[in-house]
């Protein structure tokens, strides 16, 4: 059995780490110790092996999901705007998608790229601004998949489509299916098209559990943060899930759960379930020489999150 299936961790066990940061919702790790999230002042905000901190570019507000290409460049979505954006290390930025099938995009949330240089970017909403899906949840989420023939929609329906990753043999396609708190995967066919897609784990992972980011370790595992329980559990390959740890604030979590299920939350009624000690974690990275360090993202914390785990990381594409 993985050393990850009961592993667990108290708040107190948390490190937090590199201050200054303003909204860091991702976390890309590259092999030589660099760091980078995105950052409200600028783009992204690059972390060197030393922890100097270097904001850079200016594409705008709200920076979510990036991802890095084969020519070393990054791919960023935006939420804010809804765009998709080109940019290499030192800021330089070009528009890169807003429109797809004719249409406007809607809020762009993420975006993966895989061992053969496809990108998977993840459509949250066709609402604007994007909080209107969390309000109000609507299947109205989709996946692009931009190949050698150009950007099209390769799935839809999906209650706030959020992060999403290939497995390890690029087999199956997994997306957070944020305001239904489940991970959605899909069959992936050669030519990039996606099969019917399942749930894997519980089909609810807890309540209240709506479920933002993840990463798989090199075991199997789903490593997934629940971004208003202020928590990190993992899904194992068999389906089981666990609480790593949770700072949830209980009555507040279940006055936003009435209010989504009554389609009328308000940001600020969001804003109420952050915890004492962590506050809304979106994203999941291993990192370091044995990428067993982990660091998560946040949409409030002004900082990354540390913790060291006991199995390695998955290695992304951009590793090598």
């Amino acid at each position: 059995m993985s050393a990850a299936a009961d592993f667990t961790l108290e708040l107190s066990d948390l490190e937090f780490v590199f201050p200054g940061l303003e909204r860091p919702e991702n976390v890309l790790a590259e092999a030589d110790g660099t760091l980078w999230t995105p950052d409200n002042r600028g783009a992204l905000t690059r972390i060197d092996p030393d922890g100097t901190l270097t904001t850079v570019g200016a594409i705008g507000p709200e920076c979510n999901g990036f991802a890095l290409e084969p020519d070393g460049l990054f791919t960023i979505a935006n939420i804010g705007d809804g765009n998709v954006y080109r940019m290499d290390r030192d800021g330089n930025h070009t528009l890169l998608l807003d429109e797809v099938c004719g249409h406007p995009l809607g809020a762009s949330n993420d975006v993966y790229v895989d061992r053969r240089g496809r990108r998977w970017i993840s459509v949250s909403t066709l609402a604007n601004p994007w909080f209107l899906a969390a309000a109000a949840p609507r299947p109205d989420g989709y996946i692009i998949l931009w190949d050698e023939n150009g950007p099209r929609v390769v799935a839809d329906g999906i209650f706030f489509a959020n992060e999403l990753k290939l497995d390890a043999d690029e087999r199956y396609l997994y997306v957070a299916e944020t305001m239904k708190a489940r991970i959605l995967r899909y069959p992936v066919s050669e030519d990039g098209s996606l099969g019917e897609p399942e749930v894997f784990g519980p089909d609810g992972l807890a309540p209240g559990g709506f479920v933002d980011g993840f990463a798989f370790d090199a075991d199997g595992n789903l490593w997934v943060t629940l971004i208003t329980r202020n928590a990190l559990g993992v899904i194992t390959p068999d389906g089981d899930y666990h609480t790593v740890f949770e700072d949830v604030n209980q009555e507040a979590l279940d006055h936003a759960v009435a209010k989504v299920e009554a389609n009328s939350l308000t940001p600020e009624e969001m804003y109420a379930c952050m915890g004492a000690t962590v506050q809304f974690p979106t994203s999941v990275t291993f990192a370091g020489p044995d990428l067993r360090t982990v660091y998560l993202g946040s949409l409030a914390m002004p900082h990354l999150v540390r913790f060291r785990s006991p199995v390695p990381g998955l290695p992304l594409p951009h590793w090598s």
